[in-house]
Order: structure tokens, then sequence, then C-alpha cells
């Protein structure tokens, strides 16, 4: 049966390569032992954040706190040996050991006080790395001092007195050299790396808030994580791309949300030629600034010619430059009329309505080469594509930002792409595909779905009818309404999940969708469990704009060994609050789908990749001991 077996399944080419890495029965059994032993280990934590929309400090703070994880962890280990107080003072030197260490007067940091804290965060240190391989923990350590702390996560044997009095020494040594500073840093920051495996960033880092250079320098330092791209990450995307309309796009949301420091501090991207523009072409007593008008009529004519030549996208009823009526101030929506807030647009010929002039040509050529030569722009969006993707399964669960198209009675939306149909699955591929085709050729169609992706109707990033022009040239807000797929409604349904999770090879009871983009108002009774579990939107409202609307700031989802969690945030104070007042994000945990028995590494994607390697290891092993296979013995 097993000479079947390996027959059938590892063909002797195989063998003979894995045969190179492992020479000898010895080890072969060496490393199958090894990697049944990887199995038993309990399943790490995961982290999943989404629309963070560029609040880097709330951003920095949860990853800093593991969503609580660490706080949890302190009061497991400490609640019977420090009082509240400390176990927050104790919490806050994990978040912040660099800053609180200034931040502590002379007379505080005294020897006992250094080893005290030592042994406190070698405690905690040690008690995060049990889940983890030693090989693991070992490639964690921040390597100046990787041999000193590996010895002191060495836990002592009951009564083993000898290695008790051993770390008790390393630790007087820190602090008799002096580099126990150093020492704090490196435990704070292991405590961090050890209390999260990965993270999973479920879209939207960019816009509204003013720093998302600084989360993405943020990300490119994380051990392990992974991102799908939002429909404004997308946007940015297709701009470091060269697609003038996301370009446009990128520039009047800045401008919008006065993100001016983004593009030009941080990003080294000129808005002179622009502001210049507006102030000598559009007046300036009008109900929009002329910066905003000037933008704004430069997107709406780019997107107009895109439109034109895009029959696929079937947006002909977004082009209302040539439904303007200037005398009467008025342009026609449909069967409707509507009132314009300005009649100020003097670049706007009748006659070709979207075409640009010669001064709008000269911004949008300086602003596309200031996109694409920009060189830290370049770099977070090529990290973007290295590290993300449209969507991803990864251990039961489903994660994309969006929506996946929909008809209004639940089966998949065909999408014209390129002269074809592609629904479900095959859509969002398609839609993965295009999007890494704009940014490696940059050919025009292939940048003209990076904005469609943006807005598109039935972008899987979007998932609305985005009303832009409504929304900046018409007071009445009866036209601004954006209808949304059917997606969002039916994915209330259990069943519906269940049918989008089977077309992407998930079933049983503990798959789920995992969705951001749009707002949970909490504040209106909606909750980010839904369909009976099968759906989380975590999209709680990081961007200070979107609390009022949601009442929190901001969901994240934790998922362990013991089942997963929801938290809800409150808005975050700012660090310097958090120093001097030891004060944390306040949470709301919501526990589900709680676990009987802590999950082990065999329950999880990479526990399959293990077992699979197990089986070609078990046969090359057979074929060893059947003579099939010579070994390799020095």
């Amino acid at each position: 049966m097993q000479h079947h077996i390996a027959e059938q399944y590892f063909d002797e080419k195989y063998l003979k390569l894995l045969s190179e890495q492992f020479p000898t029965s010895q080890a072969v059994y060496t490393e199958i032992i090894n990697l049944q032993a990887i199995l038993n280990l309990p399943k790490a934590t995961e982290h999943f954040m989404s629309d963070v929309h560029g609040e880097a400090e709330a951003f920095e703070h949860i990853l800093n706190n593991c969503s609580g994880v660490i706080r949890e962890r302190v009061r497991a280990i400490f609640r019977h040996e420090l009082t509240a107080s400390e176990q927050d003072d104790l919490c806050t030197l994990v978040y912040y050991p660099r800053e609180k260490l200034a931040l502590l007067d002379k007379n505080e940091k005294t020897d006992k006080w250094y080893y005290d804290t030592l042994l406190q965060l070698v405690r905690i240190a040690r008690h995060l790395s049990s889940v983890y391989t030693r090989s693991k923990v070992r490639k964690a350590l921040p390597q100046t001092y990787a041999y000193i702390i590996d010895e002191l996560l060495r836990a002592s044997a009951i009564g083993e007195e000898s290695r008790h009095d051993y770390h008790v020494h390393i630790i007087e040594s820190i602090v008799a050299t002096s580099s126990a500073n150093d020492f704090i840093i490196s435990l704070s920051e292991l405590i961090k790396r050890l209390a999260v495996d990965h993270l999973h960033i479920v879209g939207d880092l960019f816009d509204r808030g003013a720093h998302a250079d600084k989360i993405l320098d943020r990300l490119m330092s994380y051990h392990s994580l992974d991102i799908q791209w939002g429909n404004h990450d997308i946007c940015w995307m297709g701009a470091a791309a060269g697609s003038d309309a996301c370009i446009a796009s990128v520039v009047r949301n800045n401008i919008r949300y006065n993100s001016y420091d983004l593009l030009e501090r941080s990003y080294g991207i000129s808005l002179r030629e622009l502001a210049l523009f507006a102030q000598n072409t559009y007046c300036t007593d009008d109900a929009i600034t002329p910066i905003n008008k000037a933008i704004a009529v430069i997107l709406f004519k780019l997107e107009g010619q895109l439109i034109k030549r895009s029959p696929d996208f079937a947006m002909g009823d977004r082009l209302f430059l040539d439904k303007i009526d200037l005398t009467n101030k008025t342009v026609q929506i449909g069967n409707q009329s509507f009132d314009l807030i300005t009649a100020d647009f003097p670049t706007i010929d009748p006659a070709d309505p979207y075409a640009l002039s010669p001064e709008e040509t000269s911004i949008m050529q300086g602003l596309r080469k200031s996109f694409r030569e920009s060189e830290r722009l370049q770099k977070h969006i090529n990290f973007l594509y290295e590290n993300g993707s449209l969507y991803l399964v990864y251990n039961n669960n489903l994660l994309f930002h969006g929506c996946i198209p929909l008809h209004m009675y639940g089966s998949f939306r065909p999408v014209t792409c390129a002269g074809r149909h592609f629904a479900g699955k095959d859509y969002l591929d398609f839609c993965d595909r295009i999007a890494r085709r704009a940014w490696h050729e940059h050919d025009q169609a292939a940048l003209d779905w990076m904005w469609y992706l943006w807005c598109g109707k039935y972008s899987p990033l979007s998932g609305r009818v985005v009303k832009t022009f409504e929304r900046t040239f018409i007071a009445d807000k009866s036209c601004w309404v954006e209808p949304q797929d059917a997606y969002y409604n039916l994915t209330e349904s259990a069943h519906v999940c269940e049918r989008i999770l089977a077309e992407f090879g998930l079933t049983g009871d503990h798959c789920h969708i995992i969705n951001g983009h749009t707002p949970v108002k909490t504040i209106k009774g909606e909750k980010p469990l839904r369909a009976q579990g099968k759906l989380l939107v975590i999209d709680g409202g990081f961007c200070k704009a979107y609390h009022a609307k949601t009442g929190i700031a901001g969901y994240t989802l934790i998922a362990s060994a013991r089942g997963m969690r929801i938290k809800a945030h409150r808005p975050f104070q700012g660090v310097a609050y958090a120093l001097v007042n030891n004060a944390d994000i306040e949470s709301d945990d919501d526990s589900f789908e709680l676990e009987e028995k802590p999950l082990k590494i065999a329950n999880t994607d990479i526990g399959t990749s293990i077992k699979e390697r197990i089986s070609s290891l078990s046969a090359l092993l057979f074929a060893y001991r059947t003579g099939e296979l010579a070994e390799h013995k020095a």
C-alpha cells in the first residue's frame, strides 16, 4: 500500500531532487519529527485592520498594543503582582520604549527599577515565545543581543536554581554596564513582534488622513503581512503608474482633505502650477475655491475622454460637461435639470467640452512626470504590488476590500472585460491581472482600468455609482445618493455568503468573508458581524472624519488559537497623552467562534503545507528503505 502511494504521488525525478536536500534516512526522519512537532504548536495570532486612511498615529498605536493583546498578556501574568497602575505603566513602556524612557525622571530609573523592569519584560517575552519554535523565535531576536536574550528566554525548570541564578547575573550585568535602556527597547520590540504573527490590511491606506506615507514606511518594516488593495489604494497605484484620471483624482482628494503635505513634502509632487493656474483663471467669490474648481474640471474632462474610449465600462451616463447650460446655470442629469452652484467654467469649450486647454495639458504633463519620478511614492506603490492583491484566501477566510458584483437575485454579475465576460472569482482574477499590467506595461487600456477599479459601478473595490460631479457642483443632495451593488444587501444572508465562499473553494462552518470599505455605523445599531457570522465588516472609521458617523474610531479583528474577536476602538488621544497618562485606546471586545480546544498549526494553511511536506518526505524515506533510491552517506 505504501509503495503504491509513493509511486502514485511522487515520481522518481521529484524524489531525487528532494534527496539532494535530505541525503540520508536519518536526515529525512529528523525533518519529519521536526515538522510533526510544529503541527502541534498553537495557531499563532493573526491581526486584521482595514480603512486606516492615513491616520498614522492611531495606526501605530494599534500596532504597538496589538489590539489589546499586549495588555491582556500583562494582566494575565502580573494580575497578582502589580497594581492596575503599574500594569498600565509597563504596557506603555512596551508600546513606546524610547519615548517612555526619555520621559522618566533620572531618579525613577534606579538600578532596582531597571532590574525589576527587565525581569518583567523577559517574563512577557518568554510567555509569548512559547507558541513558536525556538528557531522562529531566534530569527525574531534583535541581532545585537540575540545570544543574551535567547538565554534569558530559556525558562528555568522547577528546582533548577543554577539557571535562575544565571539569569539573575545576566540582568545584573546588563544594569551594571548601563546597557539596560537598549535591552528594554529590544525586549519591547520582541514582545510586539511575538504578540502577532501575521498582519492583514484589508484595504485603504491612503486618503483623508495626512500620513499614509508614514503608515507605508511602518508596514515596509513589518515582519509578516499581506494587503488587499482598497479603492483609494488602487487610485494611488494608478496615479503612480501614469493614469491621468487617477492622478487628477488623487490630487482632488488631497486638496479636498487639505493633505497638501502628503503630496508636496512627502512625495515631492508640487501643486504650484495648478494653484497659479487656478488663481489666474477662476473667480474667488464663488461657492467653490479656485483650486478645487480647477482640478475638478480637469478631472471631469479626463474622465469623459476615458469613458468615451472605453465602451466596455458602459458609463456614458456619467458624462455631464456637455450637458451644462451656462446661461441658466443648470446641468441635465437623466430627465431632470439641476441648478449648479457655479457657472464659472472658462476652460470648457462648448464645441469640445472634454478637451483640456493648453494650460490644463501642461499641468497634467507636469503632474504625471512628478508622480512617475517620485522615488518615495514609487517605492511605496511597488511595495503594495509586491505584498498585495485584490483578494486573498487565508486560513478559511476570504479577504477583499469591497464587494463581488451580484445581480439583485444573488447570482454573480458578469462584467465585460476586454471584450469578454467575467464573473465571481474569474472577474477578481482579471482585475488583479490588469492592475499588475498597468504597473509593468503602462498601456492605456490597463491604465484606464485602474480608474475604473477606483470608481467604476461594478468595480469590486467600490461597488457603487460614485457621484463626484454631483457632490462637487450641485447643492441639491437628492442627487448625491450613490446606489450600491446588490452585494451589500444580499450578504446579510448566510446562504449568499456561503455561495461566495464556495466560489473561492471555502466550505464549512468556520469560513468567513472579511471586508472593509463600508463604515459600520455602530451609533445607529449596525454590527460588524453579519450573516450568522459568515461576514465580518471591519471598517469602523479609523479616519477622524468618520468618527461622528460610526460612533467609534475603528474595528480590528484578532484570530488566535482560542477563536476570533472583534475589537471596537475609541478615539486615540495622541502619543503624548498616552505617555504622560499611560492611556491606551479603549476597546470593546466582542468574542465569537470560541474554540473548545485551542487550534493548532495543523488547522491552518501552513499546517496543510507542512502535511504535504511530511507526505513527500515519507515517500522519500520509503524509497530509501526499499532501495528504490540510494542514500548519499558521507
